[in-house]
């Protein structure tokens, strides 16, 4: 991804989800504004860029109705917390349900992280994204490393839902407010590291399948290893 497309897709999710809430929460406090309606305020901003993203694109992604459906539910539930420590603990919770909606989708066509991989991976074009569609149907490697995905995804999610529940009782509001907003980009990142190298790997074995294919096709096989397609396990060698 070059540097522009990096910028474009989150530079304004670091400013409506982590720079602004974090200054906004503070002038707000200083203004002696109560905790939970700074709070409350605050979560208005990740909306605001659904908001200018749908205004400018004329839709909205699977990744960002995701979003959309986890603000609903904060903005639901936070009309019964009355105390900071509760909306944070709600935003464990909602964090933790994330984690499980990812891997109960281990048990439907696709998983959650094929949608993920399709909005990243390609140029978000009807060929790009027809291109993302195929190799599901075509390689079943592909498959296995997008439910192997999944299961790492969703058990990131539930470990963090985990730590920031515990650092609730550690913190003070002023603080979890920034740990809050940077944690789940911290371990976005991470995520999309892992994603990222586990995607260019099974590039590599793609282009060996399809170098052993073509060479099979000239008169020249390949290995059988050459012709494993992507995320598949070589056989085990005959005794």
């Amino acid at each position: 991804m070059q540097k522009t497309n990096v910028l474009t897709v989150w530079g304004p999710t670091v400013l409506f989800s982590i720079l602004l809430p974090w200054i906004t929460y503070g002038i707000l406090t200083d203004h002696g504004m109560n905790e939970v309606p700074a709070l409350l305020l605050i979560s208005c901003w990740p909306v605001v860029e659904l908001a200018i993203y749908f205004g400018i694109h004329r839709r909205v992604d699977e990744f960002s109705m995701l979003i959309l459906i986890t603000l609903v539910l904060g903005a639901l539930s936070a009309l019964a917390y009355n105390s900071a420590k509760l909306l944070f603990l709600k935003d464990s919770a909602l964090t933790g349900l994330l984690g499980i909606a990812f891997l109960v989708s281990l048990a439907l066509k696709r998983p959650l992280i094929f949608y993920f991989g399709r909005k990243f991976g390609t140029d978000g074009s009807p060929e790009g994204v027809a291109d993302w569609n195929a190799m599901w149907d075509k390689y079943p490697g592909f498959r296995a490393t997008q439910r192997r995905l999944t299961i790492v995804w969703g058990v990131a999610f539930l470990v963090e839902a985990g730590v920031k529940a515990a650092l609730v009782y550690m913190l003070d509001t002023g603080t979890m407010v920034g740990v809050s907003n940077v944690l789940p980009f911290v371990v976005l990142g991470l995520l999309m590291v892992h994603t990222i190298r586990t995607g260019r790997k099974g590039r590599a074995r793609r282009a060996a399948t399809e170098a052993a294919e073509a060479a099979e096709a000239a008169g020249t096989p390949g290995t059988a290893a050459e012709a494993q397609p992507p995320g598949a396990t070589p056989p085990p060698a005959e005794a």
